[in-house]
């Protein structure tokens, strides 16, 4: 199989290619160097030329609060550029996979959303992602739109570098603890997406890591894990005002997967070690 991954350079399209070729595939991974998905033609040629027999569409405009000012930049790849590879993969006849994320509900309750939940996007960035879902179902018969949240990888800035690289020079921080949702491990997220494009079960999915937590208790657990010495204030969303409203609610049900034959993802402390061993095995 023949396979296609957008956003090679980003934490998730890295591991989705390395998997990939572990398990015997043909993979391809394009990065935003390689081709611009803002340029229709580029992505016709680049699709039409490689004959993929599947794309994973990984590239996004992921910057929450910059796509609020941003904002033509944001459409632009996340709708425009999505809907240009749609395109490509229709006329060759390939599987197509898009990643979504838990910002396309509101992020109101404490109950975990499920993949019939009606979705209502409350930034633009979420926005952007939901358009693009739409895009996805509007074109094609049949496809794949995966939800994620709160991703975590090897390739790439994400929200456990950001802690340990603090614990460097602080003892204690806040950090907020009204915002509720699960981690995802690339690795581990690469796996379940490898397996299930090699597959007919269309649909959308909600694919995070097992168990919930809030970014405090995400941080506490890193320091723990990591034999950092720092202490964790609790603080509400409110004392920590970003330019794009963050929801309290990113809780996603996964028994979908396992309704569909697939594993579910390990468990975000699970996650969390494997992780800092990868991390420390790329310092040795």
């Amino acid at each position: 199989m023949k396979l296609l991954v957008t956003g090679y350079t980003g934490q998730l399209g890295h591991d989705v290619v390395h998997e990939g070729l572990k398990c015997g595939l043909d993979m391809h991974g394009v990065g935003q160097d390689e081709l611009d998905i803002t340029d229709k033609n580029a992505v016709h040629d680049y699709v039409a030329q490689l004959k993929p027999d599947a794309i994973i569409h990984c590239a996004a405009y992921t910057a929450v609060d910059n796509a609020e000012d941003n904002q033509d930049v944001c459409w632009d790849v996340n709708v425009n550029g999505t809907k240009y590879m749609i395109n490509a993969a229709k006329e060759i006849n390939a599987k197509f996979m898009y990643i979504s994320t838990d910002y396309v509900f509101e992020g109101t309750g404490e109950e975990p959303f499920t993949e019939t939940d009606p979705t209502n996007p409350v930034g633009y960035y979420g926005l952007s992602k939901h358009e693009g879902e739409k895009v996805v179902q509007d074109v094609l018969n049949d496809w794949f739109i995966v939800r994620i949240s709160w991703v975590f990888g090897i390739n790439g800035n994400n929200f456990i570098k950001t802690m340990l690289k603090l614990a460097e020079t602080r003892d204690e921080l806040k950090v907020v603890a009204d915002q509720v949702g699960s981690p995802t491990y690339t690795f581990d997220l690469a796996k379940l997406l490898i397996t299930m494009i090699q597959t007919e079960k269309y649909g959308i999915y909600n694919a995070t890591n097992e168990g919930y937590c809030s970014w405090a208790d995400f941080a506490k657990e890193i320091f723990k894990q990591s034999n950092k010495q720092v202490e964790v204030h609790a603080i509400p969303t409110e004392e920590y005002p970003t330019r794009a409203v963050r929801p309290k609610n990113s809780r996603m049900s996964k028994d979908k997967l396992e309704q569909n034959g697939f594993n579910r993802l390990p468990s975000w402390q699970d996650a969390l070690t494997h992780y800092l061993k990868q991390l420390n095995e790329e310092v040795k």
